[in-house]
């Protein structure tokens, strides 16, 4: 089953502290990408937003960054924002509380951010609530480009992202082989579109 590409209102009513959009009064877009950094994806993700003029945060996995620490200071070069996204891409419902904090505080010996997003966006309460008490600001989405999704194609893919456009959104995409057909379609349309309209893709 194909998720919703828009975040359903009740969702946002549910959990209001965690982000779902950012306030701003500016045209002004938000894009992201979760479960790099990957050595061939990331850099042509990269090469792509520099092209267009656009910066992006990068929710990373703190065993890749480990792995590859050239690409994660390439992120940070380039003035891209990065986030912890666990150590080991946890899902926090399959996963203890104590070992769940455990691993995000593993990710934070390589990845220097206080933004989180939890992968599949999978996170029980109190473990969102510890995180909130360490200092953690827990980011989701607006958007979700669905590029992960093998049953997609790349033009359906770019339809979720493509509008409308609302100052403030969240988009999700991820860094990642599973999605390299899709993501790199989505990404190159959404950013042509947006900045017709208009838009700056921001961090």
């Amino acid at each position: 089953m194909i998720i919703p590409a828009r975040i359903p209102r009740l969702l946002t009513c549910l959990y209001p502290t965690r982000v779902w959009k950012i306030p701003t009064a500016e045209k002004e877009l938000f894009i992201t990408f979760d479960d790099g950094p990957d050595p061939r994806i990331t850099s042509r993700v990269l090469d792509v937003l520099a092209a267009h003029g656009a910066k992006a945060s990068f929710f990373c996995v703190g065993d890749r960054v480990a792995r590859f620490p050239e690409l994660y200071g390439r992120i940070l070069d380039e003035g891209h924002a990065v986030g912890n996204h666990t150590h080991h891409h946890l899902n926090g419902w399959k996963t203890s509380n104590h070992d769940y904090w455990a691993d995000v505080d593993k990710a934070s010996h390589f990845i220097d951010s206080c933004l989180f997003r939890p992968p599949y966006g999978r996170i029980r309460s109190k473990q969102a609530e510890q995180l909130s008490k360490r200092g953690f600001k827990t980011i989701m989405w607006t958007v979700l480009s669905g590029d992960y999704d093998a049953s997609l194609s790349k033009e359906a893919c770019a339809r979720r992202v493509l509008g409308p456009f609302e100052q403030g959104s969240i988009y999700l995409f991820h860094d990642a082989e599973k999605a390299e057909k899709n993501m790199f379609h989505a990404l190159e349309k959404l950013l042509e579109t947006a900045g017709s309209a208009g838009f700056r893709l921001k961090k």
